[in-house]
């Protein structure tokens, strides 16, 4: 009976922290955009300053695009091919969960849970700097990094641009 309590109790602790450390994406673009064609990317700064996040936390982001736009080959320019914008919004999130605790001669103990959280939602907009449309956007959602420590918001910042970044170009994406 210990051990099917402990193995409950560490599946559950598992399952949580695995939903946590997630990041959800989803993208979309013009279907009519030939992505081949774009080698150079700029920030769009009047797009980046409308975002309503700390100043350090855009600059966290920008640097973690540019190192993931030049892992792809792509090149930072001055009369770049692609505009790259950001914007990042944030709400506070709760769950509340039931769990089996333990069993027993009378029947099974349940405990209820209650995570609270902030889930943060990070769009990044790929413009054709001729056109001046939108031919990519990729969204990713997740919870926030908890820690005080810069280390680890820095690192869930990776994680989010990485895991949206792995989706572009359309059809090329890291399985």
């Amino acid at each position: 009976m210990k051990t099917l309590k402990q193995l409950g109790i560490f599946t559950i602790i598992s399952l949580f922290i695995l939903s946590c450390s997630s990041v959800q994406v989803k993208t979309d673009y013009d279907t009519q955009t030939d992505f081949t064609q774009y080698k150079t990317f700029a920030f769009y700064k009047k797009g980046i300053d409308k975002s309503k996040i700390s100043d350090l936390d855009k600059r966290r982001i920008l640097r973690a695009i540019e190192k993931e736009l030049l892992a792809k080959g792509m090149t930072k320019s001055n009369n770049p091919d692609m505009l790259v914008s950001i914007f990042a919004k944030s709400k506070q999130k709760i769950d509340v969960y039931t769990n089996p605790w333990y069993p027993s001669y009378y029947g099974m103990y349940w405990q209820n849970n209650v995570s609270k959280y902030t889930e943060g939602t990070l769009f990044i907009d790929l413009i054709d700097k001729n056109g001046k449309k939108l031919i990519w956007q990729g969204v990713g959602r997740g919870a926030l990094s908890t820690s005080n420590k810069v280390e680890k918001k820095e690192e869930r910042i990776n994680e989010f641009v990485a895991e949206i970044l792995n989706r572009f170009p359309p059809g090329n994406e890291k399985k």
